[in-house]
């Protein structure tokens, strides 16, 4: 019954495509394959249907995404969320993209299938109270075959009605819920998606968080409105540090507004230049502050869609980490500038055996000359005489990390160094085990480390709003101190940081990362630094060794200053 179901449902997707429903399917017949259910008997032999196993084949695929894409033009949502695997999430969804955002005159157009996956345009018009403009996109479905039937149907997601759609999101057509906002950068510079692409998720944070503050008036918009943000009208609300958290986002302006004047810190001439670094590289990302004020000054990602990596990223900062781990040693008396340290080619520690890069060791070794080298093992021997919370502690008290407390006006993750024990906690020493920063978050341990005192980064004054930044229990010990910014000097000019950081003396400071993440071929690559009171961080996902990865990217921004 079911196959014939299909059959009938194929049949009136065809008549539908003929009758001129806006709609190109594919072609629905074609050669058999191994799996298109026409080989073979299709019953048991206790004479229940055949069960199909498998991946679905390339006609199952065709057929399966002209169905559903049939149904949903049609705006027969219940018949298009028959064809999928949650036909009650998917009902409900589809549903609402005519009732809520007030999309008609849907066209959905099939590419060529990929293997499972069918690409698909949508083109639309969105309305709301006598406004209406056209609405274009690109998605994409999947095609699965189903446990408990066997028969092949759309695996159901948010994303296949709008990619940016994530579980439990809303699309909606109506009087916006923030009025738009005009932001501005420190000398009075309005910042664009259109000309700082990155900036795209900061200025729709910015809008969420003061965009009922700063004297605007709503307009009419199709938008995506975020599960975080609707339990935060519900008082279950998300702080600024929620490393989940995304802002509600704007597709189409149907009738605009009057904005509202946010003032960053954000430097115009410091964004453009992120911006064009950026702009080179693959899945790079920086961010570039003040440490003498905590102000960031740009923040910027070459793959602009999604998550804002450079703030809201989470991932192990491998070798950077080292400057907290550093400093940790450095006051507690076990490791000092040019006392020896141990640097041996392995060092066990948990179970685990550590190696360094290349298996390098240094004979006779100080911990400046190991520190300088980026050795992971002068790290892993002092494991054993540490506590499985001093390095959690230390990153909390000194460096302000990991306390979920940072108020920058924007949604940032502000890292985190979890308690670990045994072989976890010695590789949280070299930024690996549970260890999770971004570059916001390295930024700023190493401008902490230049200057001895944590400053809570931010992209808007405290003064706008009369919020309370984040501090840190206490200042950095002054000897300790010392110390670490001398051997981060000496890093940057006779270390693993001197071929990136070379020509920007005299006062420079840097270290160099890479932290090996399962399933990629190449390491993500790690370099922070300062010059003068600049201070950058960047991270390029695959990059390799972030001395030549990373290295130049940061070079290049604090070279071309604020």
């Amino acid at each position: 019954m079911r196959k014939e179901a299909k059959i009938a449902l194929i049949g009136a997707a065809v008549v539908a495509v003929a009758a001129g429903a806006g709609f190109t399917a594919y072609a629905l017949t074609g050669g058999g394959s191994e799996n298109d259910g026409t080989q073979g008997s299709d019953r048991t032999a206790a004479g229940e249907p055949k069960k199909e196993q498998g991946p679905p084949s390339a006609a199952e695929v065709r057929s399966t995404g002209a169905e559903f894409l049939t149904a949903w033009a049609k705006g027969d949502a219940a018949a298009a969320a028959a064809q999928t695997d949650d036909a009650k999430a998917a009902r409900a969804a589809l549903a609402s993209y005519r009732k809520d955002a007030h999309l008609t005159e849907v066209k959905l157009e099939p590419g060529k299938a990929s293997g499972q996956k069918v690409p698909f345009s949508v083109s639309a018009v969105a309305s709301y109270e006598g406004t209406s403009k056209p609405f274009a996109y690109e998605s994409e479905l999947t095609v699965v075959r189903d446990e408990k039937s066997g028969e092949p149907v759309v695996r159901w997601q948010p994303s296949v009605v709008h990619p940016d759609l994530r579980e439990g999101d809303s699309l909606r057509a109506d009087e916006s819920g923030k009025p738009p906002i005009k932001a501005v950068d420190r000398d009075g510079t309005e910042l664009t998606t259109q000309k700082y692409p990155s900036l795209g998720t900061v200025l729709d944070s910015l809008r969420e968080k003061y965009g009922d503050k700063a004297g605007g008036e709503p307009g009419v918009e199709l938008r995506i409105v975020r599960k975080d943000s609707e339990a935060a009208q519900k008082g279950a609300g998300t702080s600024d540090s929620d490393d989940k958290a995304l802002p509600d986002k704007t597709l189409l302006t149907l009738s605009k507004g009057t904005p509202g004047t946010v003032e960053t810190t954000i430097s115009a001439k410091a964004q453009a230049n992120a911006e064009a670094e950026v702009a080179k590289r693959q899945r790079a990302s920086v961010v570039v502050l003040k440490p003498s004020t905590g102000e960031v000054l740009a923040a910027a990602n070459s793959n602009t869609s999604g998550m804002n990596v450079a703030l809201q990223g989470s991932l192990a900062p491998g070798s950077t980490f080292k400057i907290v781990s550093a400093s940790m040693l450095l006051e507690k008396g076990l490791a000092g500038i040019d006392k020896p340290h141990p640097c041996p080619k392995y060092e066990t520690y948990g179970g685990w055996k550590f190696q360094n890069v290349e298996k390098f060791e240094i004979k006779n070794g100080t911990f400046r000359s190991s520190f300088a080298a980026s050795c992971n093992t002068a790290f892993i021997s002092q494991a054993k005489k540490l506590k499985d919370n001093d390095l959690t502690k230390q990153a909390q008290e000194v460096f302000g990390l990991g306390k979920g407390d940072w108020t920058s006006g924007v949604s940032t993750f502000d890292g985190r160094v979890p308690v670990q024990s045994d072989a976890q906690m010695a590789a949280s020493l070299i930024g690996q085990g549970g260890v999770r920063m971004n570059p916001l978050n390295v930024a700023s341990f190493i401008a902490t480390a230049k200057t001895g005192t944590f400053r809570q980064p931010y992209l808007v004054s405290p003064d706008v709003d009369d919020r309370t930044l984040a501090t840190a229990p206490r200042k950095l010990d002054a000897s300790a101190q010392a110390q670490l910014k001398e051997l981060l000097t000496y890093t940057a000019t006779s270390g693993s940081a001197a071929e990136a950081m070379s020509g920007l003396g005299p006062d420079i400071g840097g270290k160099t990362g890479s932290a090996e993440v399962d399933g990629q071929k190449k390491p993500n690559g790690w370099f922070t630094a300062w010059r003068g009171d600049l201070a950058s961080a960047a991270v390029i996902q695959e990059g390799g060794r972030g001395g030549s990865s990373a290295g130049p990217l940061v070079a290049a921004v604090l070279r071309g200053g604020a």
